[in-house]
């Protein structure tokens, strides 16, 4: 379905490096990026342009941007949010997306990775000793910084900073001018090597769900659309919150099949359990 077509990744910030090499060798085909292509226009990570839409919005509009600037049938595009981790508390994660939409055959899937494996930080700052001690905690200078005044607002950003020179001379510059400094890991892709495994890891796992063929017409992308709860407890039996079954459909033919016990357990720990353990 895929060899030889042309797949256009649309990204403006460096993102084929990693995800290039996994598709090309994966499925045979030949991934370009398209020049000019300005993706910031959906939002950026510093706030001159707001995201209005959700992760899967903006991954559908960065693949149609791609279409209509350039007619080409297979896209792939990526979109990160980063904030605190939603079950690990006080611990910050990189969410990483990507979607690959197959105009020619009506295909769209998906992928996810989440991961801690991420810089993501912010701090105030009035002097440079303090924004060294930032600099070095955020892996500084494989990893970009951004200064900005402290009252956040869209003048004066200063972006990918990335060597001590640069660092000492923006922050002095500031710091006359307005006094405090908020810094920032720069989260663009191509100035933060820790994003850019985590986009390859979603790209391995997008990967893993093209390969996955509908049983009854052999249609890639054959994945989960629902998990139903209910594994019961080892001790009292009665279902716990815990996934009993998933539910995988087909996106073409519609044929769907249902996979119980999908994390190879019968039965669920009674610390799992709302009447073992209320």
């Amino acid at each position: 379905m895929f060899r030889d077509r042309v797949l256009l990744i649309a990204s403006k910030h460096g993102k084929e490096s990693v995800i290039k090499p996994k598709l090309e060798d994966a499925f045979g085909v030949n991934c370009i990026t398209i020049p000019d292509l300005d993706t910031d226009l959906l939002g950026t990570f510093t706030g001159e342009v707001e995201r209005l839409n959700d992760p899967i919005e903006t991954l559908r509009k960065k693949c149609e941007m791609a279409f209509n600037v350039s007619g080409g049938d297979l896209i792939l595009a990526s979109e990160g949010s980063f904030g605190m981790h939603p079950s690990i508390p006080f611990v910050q994660a990189d969410e990483e997306f990507i979607m690959l939409m197959d105009k020619r055959n009506n295909l769209e899937i998906i992928a996810r990775e989440l991961s801690t494996r991420t810089n993501f930080a912010r701090k105030t700052v009035s002097s440079f000793i303090e924004l060294l001690d930032f600099a070095v905690k955020t892996g500084f200078p494989t990893h970009a910084l951004i200064l900005r005044p402290e009252a956040i607002g869209n003048e004066d950003i200063i972006k990918g900073i990335n060597t001590w020179r640069e660092l000492e001379t923006n922050f002095s510059e500031l710091s006359e001018k307005y006094g405090r400094v908020l810094c920032e890991t720069d989260m663009r892709a191509m100035n933060n090597p820790s994003r850019m495994e985590v986009i390859a890891l979603a790209t391995e796992k997008l990967i893993e769900k093209i390969r996955s063929k509908c049983p009854s017409c052999e249609f890639p992308g054959f994945d989960v659309v629902d998990a139903r709860k209910g594994l019961p407890c080892m001790q009292c039996g009665m279902p716990t919150r815990s996934v009993l079954a998933y539910q995988y459909e087909c996106k073409s033919c519609g044929f769907t099949k249902e996979d119980i016990y999908p994390k190879g357990k019968t039965t669920e720990d009674p610390q799992f359990c709302d009447f073992c353990n209320p």
